[in-house]
């Protein structure tokens, strides 16, 4: 099986469409790990799109936050805005289809989470030490997850500690003989000083994981975001990648 791994779409249809299109249909499946809706424009479209194809989906902080199951004061003030303003907007369909998401499940021989294995709603994985403790929350040879919006790889080196291997774009590494977690970055707002929407191809046949980034119309989606009020950190941090 391929299975095209994405994560915080974020409501950015345009990113969602590159990168559909970019993978150009070299997959069985999508697996999403959460957080299709928060900060971006179109959440229903965004959600409609991804019911076209066999999915399975996570469900994310934000998704959690726009169904009232977080309390929106723990995210920032432009996060806040844009929480408020889907919980507006969003049909009852998206609504309801969201509310069916788990936020961890488990897919042999892999474990998914939006965030982490050991907090899989609201915990960063952003370095060495973090990885390596949350080795010891799943049982499966690899995790994958979402929710920095960065692509990263971390491997267990023994009980107590793990190794950061940054991503290399376009080129399948192997995942055998060795644990990992795995995070293939963010569809709709990157965070690592890359604004190209970034996704991952996964072979379980071969057992290989291939780190993608694609371009996409950022002013666009920078327009209907302006066009619906949006603050203005928001609209700018997506041409930077931030």
């Amino acid at each position: 099986m391929r299975y095209l791994v994405i994560s915080d779409i974020h409501a950015n249809l345009m990113a969602f469409q590159a990168v559909l299109q970019d993978a150009n249909a070299d997959w069985d499946r999508i697996w999403c790990l959460g957080d299709v809706v928060g900060y971006g424009p179109n959440p229903d479209e965004c959600m409609d799109l991804l019911r076209q194809h066999d999915h399975l989906s996570l469900s994310g902080n934000h998704d959690w936050a726009v169904l009232g199951k977080l309390e929106i004061e723990t995210f920032n003030g432009e996060a806040r805005a844009a929480i408020r303003w889907t919980q507006e907007t969003i049909s009852d369909e998206t609504r309801k289809y969201l509310g069916q998401l788990p936020p961890l499940i488990v897919e042999e021989p892999f474990t998914l989470a939006h965030a982490s294995p050991r907090q899989p709603v609201w915990e960063y994985i952003l370095d060495e030490a973090t990885a390596a403790a949350n080795f010891d929350f799943f049982d499966t040879a690899h995790c994958l997850v979402g929710h920095t919006h960065m692509p990263m790889l971390f491997t267990e080196l023994n009980s107590a500690s793990s190794r950061l291997v940054q991503p290399t774009y376009g080129k399948p590494i192997s995942l055998r003989d060795q644990r990992l977690i795995i995070n293939p970055g963010s569809v709709g707002q990157p965070r690592d000083s890359d604004p190209r929407a970034a996704y991952a191809l996964l072979d379980t046949d071969r057992m290989t994981w291939e780190q993608r980034r694609v371009a996409y119309n950022i002013k666009e989606t920078q327009e209907r975001m302006r066009n619906h009020g949006m603050p203005f950190r928001l609209i700018a941090r997506l041409g930077m990648g931030w």
